[in-house]
């Protein structure tokens, strides 16, 4: 088959597992405004967020199919007045449930009520371990109540997970990152590098670190790892951008993740509705299993058939699968390219030119950070569905 030819007809025919992780974006909406957002550049565009009904009914299905954790996130969950029954509704059907929020909204009386529901788990995000930083990276004045959200989530036994996207603003700060981390009891400390998709591939040359900081925040985080191993698990790995080989997107497209918008349209990843040439399927349309076996959206980068070279005849290959279609799209324009993290990829260059460039401080100064609010959006996404700017590499 010509490495040019139609990628549509391409599907594997080995039936995949479940989808064993359920990421219900139950909203797009959120108090917070943070430079480095997953949500679709072209977030409010989205409307008609599913209804309660709608939930329980995916939630069903999905579970019936063999899904076995729920996320419950956003935008911010917690601006959905229905988040208690459907994380009741979760926890009746056996689903471990975690909740991924900003803290906005948790007061003491909804957190018993969730509580209550069954909800087994919080992911807790922060921006940073100060007030000033913290705030100026969400837009927002949200560090003292994100500390009384920490506090209440151990008042209900809750284990903890404090979320922090790592990046040039904060990176050089880690260690205090982790004081914090460990002065409001977090179990565990994710050190989420970031991900240069949406508003933080926007904002690409403000947030990538400098190969020095990288070093630098990877041996402190090595020593607290080693100091307070009794105390937290920390999480933390190197930016692809700094890699030769890319990683095993969600563990692999179609393999175990599924994602459900607001609207109800289902996706393989976060972000995998930017992909040009795809019709993902809606939840109000179709069953789940219709959606993860049947849908072409979900078929198309399954497996290894869809490859093109350097991927189609690498010995690699199994290890990550070519790397993430969507990266691979915003670098390219090809969402069947080579992943340019890989040092196999004709493409290579777009990453090195990036990671060449933030090794010089000015850099940020000339790209001022664009927050993710409405009036942005509108300015920077085009296409149907709020389908995000393809973004120069």
């Amino acid at each position: 088959m010509d490495n040019n030819s139609d990628q549509s007809s391409v599907i594997d025919t080995d039936k995949p597992g479940p989808p064993l992780w359920l990421l219900a974006e139950l909203t797009y909406r959120c108090p917070l405004h943070c430079a480095f957002c997953f949500n679709p550049i072209g977030f409010d565009k989205i409307e008609n967020e599913l209804d309660t009904a709608g939930w329980i009914k995916t939630l069903r299905q999905a579970r019936e199919l063999g899904s076995v954790q729920v996320g419950f996130s956003g935008g911010e969950p917690m601006l959905r007045q229905d988040l208690e029954e459907i994380v009741a509704e979760a926890r009746s059907l056996g689903y471990y449930t975690n909740l991924l929020t900003s803290g906005v909204g948790l007061k003491p009386k909804r957190a018993r009520a969730l509580k209550d529901a069954g909800l087994d788990h919080v992911q807790l995000s922060f921006q940073d371990s100060t007030k000033e930083l913290n705030d100026f990276l969400s837009n927002t004045k949200t560090y003292d109540l994100k500390k009384e959200v920490a506090a209440m989530i151990k008042d209900n036994d809750w284990p903890m997970v404090l979320n922090c996207v790592i990046h040039r603003m904060n990176i050089d700060y880690i260690d205090k990152i982790i004081e914090l981390a460990l002065d409001l009891g977090a179990e565990t400390l994710e050190l989420a590098n970031t991900q240069f998709y949406s508003w933080a591939k926007l904002n690409r040359d403000s947030l990538l670190p400098s190969r020095e900081q990288i070093d630098k925040a990877y041996a402190v985080t090595e020593r607290y790892r080693e100091k307070y191993a009794d105390r937290i698990r920390i999480i933390s790995v190197i930016p692809d951008y700094y890699e030769n080989r890319p990683k095993k997107c969600m563990n692999g497209w179609g393999n175990v993740f599924l994602t459900i918008t607001p609207d109800g349209t289902a996706l393989p990843c976060h972000t995998a509705g930017m992909l040009p040439g795809l019709e993902f399927p809606n939840v109000k349309d179709h069953s789940i299993s219709d959606i993860w076996y049947e849908s072409e959206g979900f078929n198309r980068y399954r497996g290894k058939g869809w490859m093109k070279e350097p991927c189609r005849s690498c010995p690699e290959q199994e290890e990550d699968l070519g790397g993430c279609r969507c990266q691979a799209y915003m670098l390219t324009g090809d969402p069947a390219a080579a992943d340019p993290v890989c040092d196999k990829s004709p493409h290579r260059g777009v990453i090195d030119e990036a990671v060449a460039r933030a090794q010089n401080g000015d850099t940020a100064e000339a790209h001022p950070l664009v927050f993710r609010d409405p009036k942005a959006s509108q300015r920077l996404s085009t296409g149907k569905d709020g389908a995000d700017v393809l973004l120069p590499g």
